[in-house]
């Protein structure tokens, strides 16, 4: 049987500077680990008990902000970035498409320090092309082609994510196009990061990004404006980066720090200016 494909996962991220993966474990795994002072929630209970309201509550009352904007994206931060990382990075990394259900992913919440935890994707399958060496696993599906993965992975991840983001609209009125801006912004920006630290194409990278990000919205995402990309030194490997389409509204819990580099409200002038200065020391960049 060929290897877990899983550990080709794990392998292509070992080397990267900046890999925020979920812990992947089996069920067998999660019920063998004592909670201690986690407690576990599942995403598909999570967007339907009740806690969810409780929690964002605790999260904002104990960490900030105090707005409610950015406290909704927080919230997204705090439980979705591994679980969108995993997807994109392992899409671009090794063309295998995670295929995230409610049930598989799983947010620990600690109860100590009343904040979330690393998230749990459990028993992982994976969409995978008919070529792919692991196409006879049990753990894997086999695609048609890449449209058809990518369809696969996206409607996944939508009946996965789609409850939270609803669950967290209504509890925190912040708009429907703000979350899911911010999931396809970092759906974006989780396979151009791996592809600026390798030193790969970068417009390669995004039009894969593209793609999933229309199949994403295909399957019930709705957004104002998509990400774009922003080179602000062609001549060099890793002078592209990006810009959001939607704000995180991080400055208005932080009106001194301001805009994002990546923010769409901020001027591309004052973005390239900044952006070269990380060029030239990679000691500044966040």
């Amino acid at each position: 049987m060929t290897p877990d494909p899983l550990d080709a996962i794990r392998d292509a991220c070992a080397s990267l500077r900046f890999a925020p993966l979920p812990d992947l474990v089996t069920s067998q795994d999660l019920h063998r680990t004592p909670p201690g002072a986690l407690h576990r929630h599942r995403a598909d209970a999570l967007a339907h008990d009740g806690s969810l309201p409780v929690l964002f509550d605790k999260l904002r009352t104990e960490h900030g902000p105090g707005h409610r904007l950015p406290a909704a994206t927080g919230f997204l931060r705090a439980t979705l970035r591994e679980p969108i990382f995993l997807l994109s990075a392992s899409l671009y990394l090794t063309g295998r498409a995670p295929l995230l259900t409610p049930h598989s992913l799983v947010l620990p919440w600690d109860t100590a320090r009343c904040r979330f935890g690393t998230p749990a994707v459990v028993d992982t399958r994976l969409a995978v092309l008919p070529d792919d060496p692991a196409a006879d696993r049990t753990d894997t599906v086999v695609a048609r082609d890449e449209d058809d993965q990518l369809r696969m992975a996206a409607e996944g991840f939508v009946a996965t994510v789609g409850p939270l983001v609803e669950a967290l609209h209504a509890h925190s009125r912040a708009g429907r196009r703000t979350l899911w801006g911010w999931v396809l912004d970092t759906l974006h920006f989780y396979m151009l990061n791996p592809a600026r630290y390798l030193g790969r194409d970068a417009e390669q990278a995004w039009e894969l990004a593209s793609r999933l990000g229309d199949a994403v919205v295909e399957a019930g995402a709705v957004t104002r404006k998509r990400p774009r990309l922003f080179p602000f030194a062609p001549e060099h490997p890793q002078g592209t980066w990006a810009v959001r389409g939607t704000c995180c509204f991080d400055y208005k819990g932080d009106p001194e720090h301001g805009f994002c580099t990546t923010c769409p409200l901020k001027c591309d002038s004052e973005r390239q200016e900044t952006l070269s200065e990380w060029l030239r020391d990679p000691a500044l960049a966040p």
